[in-house]
């Protein structure tokens, strides 16, 4: 649910840096760490790379969650009467929070490595950890734990997505799309997978919810890919509240999931499939403003017309029709798994909201896409294309973490999490850039958001 031209030599930009290939290094001194010659504190391990002390900078900046993690700290440890448990919820969770930030942490065995380093048990309170820790972390903590821990944050972070045109806007207005990753599981069901499926691969979908005003994911919901009580529109169904705005795409378009919606008090804006059939009940005039917008034609309309009456729509429906670049699609239809149509250049959009002008809604449409930016910024720069666990409770623990990731971008810097920002960041978290390039950086986009905002 993500296309660039190749710079040329002179215009390229810095980009972050690339995760490091395995370089082979001469065994220790048979102590946990080795020293580099400038004196650096480095964790040796057989055909990887060295995680370097120098290389982990900023860990004050994750202090900001240690509280609110601190309470999930004895979770499991009823049975542990003689205190055994070396690695805790909390700690679980800051190491998984290290990852995402520092690019220097590339794999599930590199957190063993950086946790053995000094600096990063001082400051996430943490003992050096194993792989067998880490995998049964991700199987016996509960991830349902940290979604109080996500709303509490969430109650932090300003607003800072919303446009001024959408103010008389008073619902939340909350992106939904999925989007699929990939496991590799264990080698039996690989194996099974591999005969029955001709993939060893299991897919997994996030069902994610988006908020524009804060910018930052508030709900994740991992499902296997098999459909059923996991289609993305029966996923929705069972976790829609109150006075929201749904922006979904056509692959959500469906009379019984629009009737939940409105029967709980919120709003819809869901593009149609091309081929929809329906009836024009009222025409209505369109104003300058939305033909500017490139609105073609604004009804009230009766879909649904041939479907039994328990799946009919049960409320007034209003199609807005937009001019769009019409486009055939890139993969081919099914190629790479893909069965999405083509476009015929006209997104036929549906809403309950009647009142609302039509380029609002043409406007409140076209936020849809900046949740495929965060699926972008979810995989490529948080390092989530890569799971560290193949269980979907482990799965869920990643993806809370991820959002609590965002939140805390949201907090640090009070501007959407944009990729050269997560850039400075990263840089920052490897001892690249130092704490006063990171405030000037920050400075630098608060002067432009500022100077952007009063311009007429």
């Amino acid at each position: 649910m993500r296309r660039a031209n190749v710079p040329s030599q002179s215009n390229k930009r810095n980009k972050l840096p690339k995760r490091r290939k395995p370089v082979p290094k001469p065994d220790g001194d048979g102590s946990d760490f080795d020293q580099t010659e400038d004196g650096d504190e480095t964790v040796p391990t057989k055909g990887k790379p060295a995680v370097k002390s120098k290389d982990l900078q900023g860990l004050k900046y994750l202090d900001m969650i240690a509280p609110l993690l601190q309470r999930l700290h004895r979770d499991k440890c009823e049975r542990d009467k003689a205190g055994n448990r070396d690695l805790h919820y909390d700690q679980y969770c800051m190491l998984i929070l290290l990852y995402m930030f520092n690019p220097t942490v590339t794999s599930l065995r590199s957190i063993p490595q950086a946790s053995e380093l000094t600096k990063v048990k001082k400051r996430l309170g943490c003992n050096k950890t194993s792989l067998t820790s880490l995998s049964e972390a991700s199987r016996l903590f509960d991830s349902d734990r940290l979604k109080a821990i996500i709303a509490e944050l969430g109650e932090q972070a300003n607003p800072i997505g919303k446009q001024q045109t959408l103010g008389g806007i008073h619902q939340t207005i909350t992106l939904v799309d999925g989007s699929l990753v990939s496991a590799l599981p264990n080698l039996i069901q690989a194996s099974i997978l591999k005969q029955t499926e001709g993939s060893g691969l299991v897919h997994w979908r996030l069902h994610t919810h988006f908020e524009v005003d804060r910018y930052v994911p508030t709900r994740i919901d991992v499902t296997p890919n098999d459909g059923g009580e996991n289609d993305e529109r029966a996923v929705l169904d069972r976790v829609i509240e109150k006075d929201r705005l749904y922006v979904m795409d056509r692959g959500y378009a469906k009379f019984t999931l629009f009737n939940s919606i409105v029967r709980n008090q919120s709003s819809y804006v869901c593009r149609l499939r091309d081929n929809s059939v329906y009836e024009v009940i009222q025409k209505r005039e369109l104003p300058e403003a939305a033909v500017q917008a490139d609105v073609l034609s604004d009804e009230i309309v009766l879909l649904g017309k041939t479907s039994k009456n328990s799946d009919k729509p049960d409320h007034p429906i209003r199609l807005i029709q937009i001019r769009c670049t019409p486009h055939q699609n890139r993969t081919g239809g099914k190629a790479k798994g893909s069965t999405a149509p083509n476009s015929d250049g006209i997104l036929r959009i549906a809403t309950n909201l009647l009142d609302v002008p039509a380029e609002i809604i043409a406007l409140i449409y076209s936020q849809r896409w900046i949740v495929e930016i965060f699926f972008r910024f979810f995989k490529q720069f948080l390092g989530c294309s890569h799971l560290i666990s193949n269980s979907q409770n482990g799965i869920e623990i990643q993806c809370y973490c991820a959002i609590i990731a965002c939140l805390l971008i949201n907090l640090w810097t009070g501007r959407k999490p944009t990729k050269r920002t997560f850039e400075m960041i990263s840089y920052y978290f490897m001892g690249l850039a130092s704490e006063e390039e990171l405030i000037a950086h920050l400075e630098k986009l608060k002067r432009h958001d500022e100077a952007k905002s009063t311009t007429p």
